[in-house]
């Protein structure tokens, strides 16, 4: 078995962040309902890139789920929303603050027919604030809570981050709380909302730029590859055009310098330990970049790793793909889908032991699981849900 089999999660919200949260908890054994939009569905459905009319966008962050569509502002579909709400485990939405209210679908409503429901709302900046109407997006987020500010050329302009890094770590995000409202009911046999803010995920991973900023009243400024606090660490360009990352601690200098045939600048005791080096970090990043210059990627990483100098080599998302270490951990697989055919995915970081694998499941066609899911959960007729379809409720 799965770790969360058993598990029922009627999945409201659309897009990337909540998506991607319940993909990861579908991946690991729950039962995720996604309740999508009667003839259009999520709209990533129809996010670049297209890919034999279907959106491998779609497919990054919904697979191992089943679609079921309801039209929310039918009264009719709103009630079969809280009956599903009443045999689920979890409910998650991403509707913008109040709009389930007028449906009736909010925690108050819901967990007066299920109070032992986890209702988890993930918003761009939560319930409350004088942010709390706005609506954003992941590169708002990232502007708005430093991570643009600190990501960029020292002396350039800022720069997002070339992952939406605030969709897929509020994803993680929403896994952790969903995960510890179950954990939570199992002790105390109540229910619980949980109310997410993507900017309030995203402040919280500004940790050590923070902490600086604590400690030293410093605003951290933006610094390229390199560490504000360690030197080397940064990328460095080689001879073929490949580039490498380094990152030295002070046993590591000697054994560089060594390697780069400059054995005199690992004894020299102005730059032998880091805070020498980050007195004189612009002589020594030029002396490294011109030595550096020297090599070929590959071989400069292999010498590294020889002399057990922490060194990797700056890969393209096409490299990393078809690396060794990927196919060897199985981190690429794929899955078979009626209208596309085989398609690769990237599976779940997790070796388990005591568990089946996660492993994953094709992510579904619009709609696909509408009549079976209200047919078994809750015991609808043919005959009754095709006049729900006629209706325009489903």
């Amino acid at each position: 078995m799965k770790p969360l089999e058993g598990i029922t999660i009627l999945d409201l919200s659309r897009v990337l962040a909540a998506p991607y949260a319940t993909m990861i908890l579908a991946e690991l054994g729950a039962r995720v309902i996604k309740v999508e939009q009667p003839g259009t569905g999520d709209e990533i459905r129809y996010y670049e890139p297209i890919y034999k009319g279907h959106s491998a966008y779609y497919f990054s962050a919904n697979r191992s789920k089943e679609s079921v569509t309801m039209n929310l502002r039918n009264p009719k579909a709103q009630e079969i929303v809280r009956n599903l709400a009443k045999k689920a485990d979890v409910v998650v939405e991403n509707f913008t603050v109040g709009t389930l209210a007028r449906y009736g679908l909010d925690y108050d409503s819901l967990r007066t027919v299920n109070p032992e429901l986890v209702y988890v709302s993930v918003t761009g900046f939560g319930q409350t604030g004088p942010y709390a109407k706005r609506r954003g997006y992941d590169t708002v987020f990232q502007a708005m809570t430093g991570m643009v500010s600190l990501t960029g050329e020292q002396g350039g302009a800022p720069c997002k981050a070339g992952l939406p890094v605030a969709d897929l770590s509020s994803g993680l995000w929403a896994a952790i709380a969903i995960l510890s409202g179950v954990l939570g009911r199992r002790a105390s046999g109540k229910g619980a909302y949980i109310d997410f803010s993507m900017f309030d995920g995203q402040v919280s991973l500004l940790t050590i730029a923070a902490a600086r900023y604590f400690a030293l009243g410093e605003v951290p400024q933006r610094m390229g590859t390199e560490h504000l606090g360690r030197v080397p660490s940064a990328a460095f360009e080689c001879g073929d055009g490949g580039w490498v990352q380094i990152t030295c601690n002070d046993q590591h200098w000697e054994p560089l310098c060594r390697l780069l045939d400059i054995v005199e600048w690992g004894l020299d005791p102005r730059i032998v330990d880091n805070a020498g080096r980050l007195e004189h970090r612009d002589e020594v990043m030029k002396r490294l970049r011109a030595e550096i210059l020297t090599w070929e990627r590959d071989k400069f990483v292999d010498a590294c790793i020889a002399a057990k100098v922490p060194c990797g080599p700056v890969l393209d998302v096409g490299e990393v793909i078809h690396d060794r270490h990927v196919a060897e951990r199985g981190l690429v697989t794929s899955f078979d889908h009626p209208e596309v055919g085989p398609f690769p995915g990237l599976t779940l970081p997790f070796k388990f032991t005591g568990f089946d694998p996660a492993g994953f499941e094709r992510p579904p066609l619009l709609g696909e699981h509408t009549d079976a899911v209200l047919g078994e959960m809750l015991g609808l007729t043919d005959d009754e849900i095709e006049n729900l379809r006629k209706e325009g409720a489903i």
